[in-house]
């Protein structure tokens, strides 16, 4: 009996000793995986919502395991909230990231931030959309008044150069949207004098719903309108759902930017006519890339342009248009 019971105190020994050290290297193994990352880099964005933003968060995540750094992704729950991006940016200086990606959501409100990270010896990488000045490492964007440019000739091209149209920006301080409405007004301005801008000065704002309710109300102070240009997601589906409404969708011609998968759906309907594509996953992917580069001392480019590209009913499943307007974010972002 005696031996039996040292056996079983001998077997309960063993266990623990394995357990022990089943515990010690995993706890190891962490470690090595933690010290083998190199930076960390935030990467904040203007919002987390459209599937914009999602595109960019894949793009970083993509760059941070080729490159074996470490990303904190955290933007502002609104993307008209100037106050918290600037705090989560200054959060970031305060625990000291190795670097940060931003897409500013002001022009100008953002620069003291950038300037202070900067000062701070935190490179900071500008993507999507301008920050007034210079004082970061790199910016990395679409040439939006070249989209900008690309949207009036699409809708021009519609309309057979005449006709009657909405410009409807989305957000006063957004440089990027800014752009794309100069692009296109000046270019239905100077090159089509036979298109008539019945508006050009409203702002459809940060939501699907701000940007709903602005187009329906223009709807029904001007229905001879045959043709709206829209800058972004959020105010292309906005308008989209009005159109719909209003039983117009497909009659007014609607060209927007970016791109979802019921802004798909309605290009393959004829409903949108023309969306402006953009590279939103190479833009994340590079701002991380960018400020890995600055930190091991090769050299970075001022300025680094995207692309950017049409996408029509008649185009749209060509490889080329098909893989920006469904970028395969599913292997980083769920």
């Amino acid at each position: 009996m005696k031996i039996r019971r040292a056996f079983i105190c001998l077997q309960v020994i063993i266990i623990l000793f394995f357990s022990l050290l089943g515990c010690r290297t995993e706890k190891k193994s962490e470690e090595v995986s933690s010290s083998a990352i190199k930076y960390r880099i935030a990467v904040i964005p203007k919002g987390t919502t459209h599937e914009f933003w999602k595109a960019i968060q894949a793009g970083a995540i993509k760059a941070s395991r080729e490159l074996g750094v470490e990303v904190f992704w955290k933007g502002p729950q609104k993307e008209d909230d100037r106050a918290q991006q600037i705090t989560v940016v200054e959060d970031f200086i305060s625990r000291r990231v190795d670097g940060i990606v931003l897409a500013p959501l002001d022009d100008r409100a953002l620069v003291r931030p950038v300037a202070e990270a900067m000062k701070e010896g935190i490179p900071v990488v500008i993507i999507d959309s301008n920050l007034q000045g210079d004082n970061y490492i790199s910016f990395v964007a679409t040439d939006n008044y070249k989209g900008g440019v690309m949207a009036a000739h699409r809708l021009a091209e519609i309309l057979g150069g005449r006709g009657k149209i909405f410009l409807i920006r989305y957000l006063e301080g957004s440089a990027s949207t800014t752009f794309r409405e100069q692009g296109f007004l000046e270019t239905i301005t100077r090159e089509y004098p036979e298109i008539e801008l019945l508006v050009k000065d409203q702002f459809a704002g940060t939501t699907t719903e701000s940007a709903y309710q602005l187009t329906e109300n223009l709807l029904s102070r001007y229905p001879q309108v045959e043709g709206i240009f829209t800058p972004n997601e959020s105010s292309t589906f906005g308008a989209l759902r009005a159109l719909q409404q209003h039983g117009l969708a497909g009659k007014v011609k609607l060209v927007g930017f970016d791109s979802s998968a019921k802004l798909i759906q309605a290009l393959a309907k004829n409903e949108i006519h023309g969306l402006v594509l953009q590279d939103p996953m190479k833009m994340g992917y590079l701002g991380v890339k960018m400020v890995v580069d600055f930190l091991e001392g090769r050299p970075v480019e001022k300025r680094i342009d995207t692309g950017v590209v049409m996408a029509t009913p008649d185009n749209m499943n060509q490889p080329e248009i098909k893989a920006l307007l469904e970028p395969n974010i599913s292997p980083y972002v769920r």
